[in-house]
């Protein structure tokens, strides 16, 4: 066989057949099949640290799962010796960019199966995978490739995968017994795995089935994949399992072979850690009785109204179609056009804001609007016009223009953001006088009795507590939240529970605090 380098121009001409493949299909298409190849200088990288994992003078059988057009192919033939190399083996379900990858490896040794790597069953042993798995999201699977990758992933790996796990998880577990003993694989996948409650299955793997060796972290603002804004990961372990007193390195920004930041963990550290994201910049988060939000707050997502332009008018829409304010409630809007961190009520209890935002929400039924509110009937009509009534949330409320019911926040917190902003604070908690609730793009926070009753007794604690909150630094609550590709950090209610809060527990006379289920329970328990 002809052997072929990454020398300019056979690289150079892969990557136009990439860029000409991907432009024949839309980025919603390629989106639902989590279809982002690997840039050159990434892939480089990549294989660049494998081989100072590998044995010197080893033959190299390299397995790649989703080989796409093969940029971790021509990259294993950049930093390999030719003498080392024993051949190749990627798999590639769309013909779309199978079948020209093919051609343009076929005087190679490297041989691309234009089939689906997840029905194939293992056909030789490779002392090297390395993989860029297809990045399909859970609700893009249907419920029988679920079930069917479940069954294949438990048996070839003892992987219990969630069903909101994306398709990246299965790649990970069908790929354990094509590999050798002791051989090494390199994943490239999303980071949210380290915190989320479906990564459970792929940690438990990784601390238990194999030897974890190292997992590096890119830097959320260097994104690599220009058209997917995820975080990505470089997750390294070996086929054998652990040794005693095993210990991890975890890496963050710059490069594989170059990072910025580096710490080892021990496997019984992370056993015990839910949220490995932490490192390597965070200690060993310590399982205590302390104080946390949860303890003082009952935390929940703002309203999903089903369609946001439509169930939320301003004041000048309202009286434009001549809409009964009765049928409304106010809403705040959303964070980019809520600067001040306090909203304030006039006499009624509507916010002073510019901009006046409500919220439609009856559970007046329709023939009692006709006849009452005829103007609001026929908006109603427009929207079922629209095909807003047959949307899953109204489908399932009665009427379906009624609103979760849902009572004001003496607090909310904005649950995305950035860190690169001026404050630097991708967070903010605001304190809401008003009686008006808040959309999705909030969390509302309603104490609980403990701290009511405080609140009851001291007027002054509600406004010494909002800048307690105000004074979390933003790396305890990014410490908590998860974070994706551009640097945009999100924190999800259970996320926002586990903040320290033990200034506010300072406040409380009454409060003693526990530990709850969550802190003491190990990984996996």
């Amino acid at each position: 066989m002809i052997m072929i380098g990454i020398h300019e121009g056979f690289e150079a001409a892969r990557i136009k057949l990439q860029s000409e493949l991907d432009a024949k299909k839309t980025q919603i298409e390629r989106n639902r099949l989590g279809q982002f190849a690997t840039p050159t200088a990434l892939a480089l990288d990549i294989l660049a640290y494998a081989s100072t994992l590998m044995p010197e003078g080893e033959k190299i059988r390299l397995l790649d799962p989703a080989v796409g057009t093969g940029s971790f192919f021509s990259a294993f033939r950049e930093v390999f010796d030719e003498n080392q190399i024993a051949g190749a083996v990627g798999f590639e379900i769309d013909p779309h960019y199978g079948e020209p990858a093919s051609r343009i490896w076929r005087e190679s040794d490297f041989t691309i199966r234009l089939t689906d790597f997840t029905t194939s069953e293992p056909n030789g042993r490779f002392n090297l995978v390395i993989c860029n798995p297809p990045y399909v999201r859970h609700h893009h699977l249907q419920n029988d490739d679920k079930v069917r990758l479940q069954a294949r992933t438990s048996l070839a790996s003892g992987m219990k995968i969630s069903g909101l796990a994306g398709l990246y998880c299965h790649f990970i577990g069908l790929s354990h017994p094509w590999m050798a003993e002791g051989g090494v694989a390199g994943w490239l996948v999303p980071s949210e795995f380290m915190d989320v409650n479906y990564g459970k299955a792929i940690k438990h793997y990784l601390l238990e089935k194999v030897t974890l060796l190292k997992i590096h972290r890119f830097d959320p603002d260097d994104v690599q994949f220009t058209d997917a804004l995820v975080s990505s990961a470089v997750v390294w372990f070996k086929n054998e399992s652990p040794p005693e007193n095993h210990r991890v390195t975890f890496t963050f920004g710059g490069t594989l072979l170059a990072p910025r930041f580096s710490r080892e963990v021990s496997n019984d550290e992370l056993a015990r850690e839910d949220k490995w994201s932490r490192f390597p910049q965070s200690d060993i988060r310590q399982k205590c009785s302390k104080a946390v939000i949860s303890d003082f707050f009952h935390i929940r997502r703002g309203i999903a109204t089903g369609d946001n332009d439509f169930f939320i008018l301003d004041l000048k829409e309202i009286k434009s179609r001549n809409l009964p304010l009765v049928a409304f409630r106010p809403m705040l809007p959303s964070p980019r056009y809520l600067t001040e961190n306090e909203v304030k009520a006039d006499e009624n209890g509507l916010p002073l804001l510019d901009r006046q935002l409500f919220l439609l929400d009856t559970k007046l039924p329709e023939e009692r609007i006709r006849e009452s509110y005829p103007e609001l009937f026929a908006y109603l009509q427009e929207g079922k016009q629209r095909g807003i009534h047959e949307r899953y949330l109204c489908a399932h409320r009665s009427p379906w223009y009624a609103q979760e019911n849902r009572l004001p926040a003496p607090f909310v917190c904005t649950y995305l953001g950035r860190s690169n902003t001026k404050s630097g604070r991708p967070f903010r908690f605001i304190l809401n006088n008003s009686s008006a609730t808040v959309a999705n793009v909030y969390l509302a926070m309603y104490p609980k009795p403990i701290l009511a009753k405080a609140i009851e007794q001291d007027a002054t604690l509600l406004r010494k507590i909002w800048e307690m909150l105000n004074r979390i630094t933003p790396e305890h609550l990014m410490g908590e939240g998860r974070v994706y590709g551009g640097g945009l950090h999100k924190l999800e209610p259970g996320e926002l529970a586990n903040v320290d809060a033990s200034e506010i527990a300072a406040l409380i006379p009454d409060f003693k605090p526990i530990v709850s289920g969550q802190q003491l329970a190990l990984f996996g328990g």
